[in-house]
């Protein structure tokens, strides 16, 4: 192994550890989570971004695939409590059946975080790095964005009129259940309420990603 391949594992192996640490961190902070699910972070996702820029989509998607089955560890730690092995347990109030598990679990977990690997995806379309990069950040962190929506589309619909009625909703959270019904009441459901933690994601990682790309050894590596 030549290296410059070493060099690359050095790199992704310590973004991993980076993202994993600032994700547990704020796991422990209440007010950055939400009752079922889902919370946002101090940039978490940023270091697995940065992998992609530097050595591309192919290499960024393998690292967040890598950080997708982290996270799914990451919840199996928890106990039986935590989000996924609560989906598994049928005493469970989160107890949705095997089949409607397993398919929340590669949404939410290996789809959604894998898709972090295309925050690579404009390293040599666009010359400033700083713009590159951040564009990336808003992309990558979008796509999570849409296989939250999705998950929370087909699997918690049903919480939508329930979420609708709740204090700090009941002006737009009043129109919306006299206007919507069915399936569009879901999707709208999964857009408020994945958007409560994944907007202020990707603003406040966009915000980070600034500062942190003039970093000079971040640099694109072609290997």
């Amino acid at each position: 192994m030549n290296q410059q391949k070493v060099r690359r594992l050095t790199v992704s192996g310590m973004m991993l550890a980076l993202s994993t640490v600032l994700a547990i961190i704020c796991a422990y902070i209440p007010f950055l989570n939400l009752p079922f699910g889902g919370g946002f972070t101090v940039a978490s996702m940023l270091p697995i971004v940065i992998v992609a820029y530097m050595y591309g989509t192919k290499w960024g998607l393998f690292t967040a695939g890598c950080y997708s089955l982290i996270q799914i560890v990451l919840s199996l730690t928890q106990g039986k409590g935590g989000t996924v092995i609560a989906l598994f347990l049928p005493e469970s109030d989160d107890y949705m059946g095997i089949g409607a598990a397993i398919a929340i679990i590669l949404i939410d977990y290996v789809v959604a975080y894998t898709l972090l690997g295309f925050g690579g995806v404009f390293r040599n379309r666009i010359k400033n790095k700083t713009l590159s990069i951040v564009l990336g950040v808003i992309i990558a962190l979008s796509l999570r964005y849409v296989a939250h929506i999705v998950s929370g589309y087909i699997f918690y619909g049903a919480w939508a009129e329930w979420f609708f009625t709740q204090e700090g909703f009941y002006s737009i959270g009043g129109f919306i259940l006299d206007t919507f019904s069915g399936r569009a009441l879901s999707i709208l459901y999964s857009i408020f309420y994945n958007g409560l933690f994944m907007i202020p994601e990707i603003i406040i990682t966009a915000i980070v990603a600034v500062p942190i790309s003039r970093i000079p050894l971040i640099r694109k590596t072609d290997i």
